[in-house]
């Protein structure tokens, strides 16, 4: 196999790959080999017709669709490897020549990681992000975890109040037909959660357990079913049970059982510390981003439209890897929202062209500070990503070739440019 590469405009390179008539004719031979169980010919036994007298009978063409394919799938990963181009893109496939006893040519056109050229990225003012922990912000964080903690009271001798636990039945009614997905047993609902449909949690409230009641509520205009949206609708309900929630006393007994303090006031000052900590990383990241932001609107690049698609299949690959872990499938989830692959991968554009430019923006960085990655930073994001998933260490980086290896190290150069940035910034 030999290539010669013609540099195109817009970023897009042309691969013109040849392959040895010797090898293409391998490649109809194993093609042959591959179909010739399928083809029938009086006078022979199935899969026993000589490929002479098919090709005779066909033309040699018969075999060249697979054996173009063949080639093609085996000689394009080795020109990519060798061409030492910066390739963003599937290829675009276009064969040239191809016949018997002849070399096979095809081209190859594909889109290339752009140039960028890069803004002002040392100095970048950002706003100041404040990280102050209010006394306020202490209380509501501790309330929050009492919340968590509290116990769970049946109450039989009053009504529904705000604050409630209930457990209810329910069917909605729209023109008076039943609906899909408006029907529940024994469903646990807390009243003031905000939840269900605006008003509905609402006319729970005062109701007694075992009463039968409706519930009279409009869907929202931008509800997610089409069918519902702006709809009125009635609800059937019934109240099985009602719970109260009661929190924990604040004292050392509590704190104890519940953190590795042994006082309020130590729990206190601990709850300080980690909501320090939470602002300070979320404060870091808000600053990152605004920086990186600030970077890109300076910065120039023409990307190729195979970048930016490619970002939105690998967001929808994510979600449905995250629909998966829930136990649900994207068919269900389309059916439920009425949202099919090619409304999402709409809605995800905006956010693959933003995350597409902050790559790029920041590789750029990295190369612009020669920025190094060692072997110890490889090997520290390979002992994190193990414990990530669980896995021993060792056990892990021998899952890892040199190939996932050099994707790391990119990225870990991604974080360093990133962290340059920050470090380099002016707050204002």
């Amino acid at each position: 196999m030999s290539f010669t590469v013609e540099q195109l405009e817009n970023n897009r390179a042309k691969l013109t790959i040849t392959v040895p008539a010797e090898d293409f004719g391998k490649a109809l031979v194993a093609a042959y080999n591959k179909q010739k169980g399928k083809i029938n010919i009086s006078g022979f036994r199935k899969g026993k017709v000589p490929m002479a007298i098919i090709e005779k009978m066909y033309g040699p063409e018969i075999f060249y669709d697979e054996a173009a394919n063949k080639v093609i799938n085996e000689t394009y990963p080795e020109a990519y490897d060798e061409c030492e181009l910066d390739i963003v893109s599937r290829p675009e496939i276009d064969v040239t020549q191809i016949e018997k006893g002849k070399d096979f040519i095809y081209t190859a056109t594909v889109d290339l990681k752009p140039e960028v050229k890069l803004g002002t990225y040392k100095g970048i003012e950002v706003e100041k992000v404040d990280t102050t922990v209010s006394g306020l912000e202490v209380d509501e964080e501790i309330d929050r975890v009492r919340r968590q903690n509290a116990r769970k009271i049946d109450v039989t001798d009053r009504a529904a109040k705000d604050g409630d636990i209930t457990n209810i039945d329910f069917e909605g009614f729209v023109d008076g037909e039943a609906f899909e997905g408006g029907k529940g047993e024994s469903y646990t609902l807390k009243l003031g959660s905000k939840s269900f449909i605006p008003g509905f949690e609402d006319q729970i409230v005062g109701h007694e357990i075992g009463e039968e009641f409706d519930v009279n509520v409009t869907f929202p205009e931008d509800y997610h079913s089409e069918d519902l949206k702006g709809k009125a609708a009635v609800f059937k309900c019934k109240l099985n049970s009602l719970q109260e929630e009661q929190l924990p006393e604040l004292d050392d007994e509590y704190v104890s059982d519940i953190s590795d303090v042994e006082t309020v006031d130590e729990y206190k000052d601990s709850i300080r510390k980690q909501l320090e900590e939470k602002k300070e990383k979320q404060a870091k990241t808000k600053i990152e981003n605004a920086a990186i932001e600030k970077l890109m609107e300076t910065s120039e690049m023409d990307i190729p439209a195979s970048m930016i698609e490619g970002q939105q299949e690998s967001m929808l690959n994510e979600f449905k890897q995250q629909l998966s872990m829930q136990g649900m499938s994207f068919d269900m989830y389309s059916q439920y929202t009425g949202l099919n692959e090619e409304t999402m991968l709409e809605q995800v554009k905006p956010e693959a062209e933003k995350r597409v430019k902050s790559r790029l923006v920041l590789e750029a960085v990295s190369k612009a500070e020669n920025i190094e990655v060692s072997d110890e930073d490889v090997d520290k994001k390979l002992e994190e990503m193990a414990a990530m998933y669980g896995i021993e260490a060792d056990k892990f980086k021998g899952y890892i070739g040199d190939k996932e290896k050099e994707s790391i190290k990119k990225d870990i150069a991604v974080e360093k440019a990133a962290d340059f940035i920050v470090a380099n910034i002016k707050e204002v």
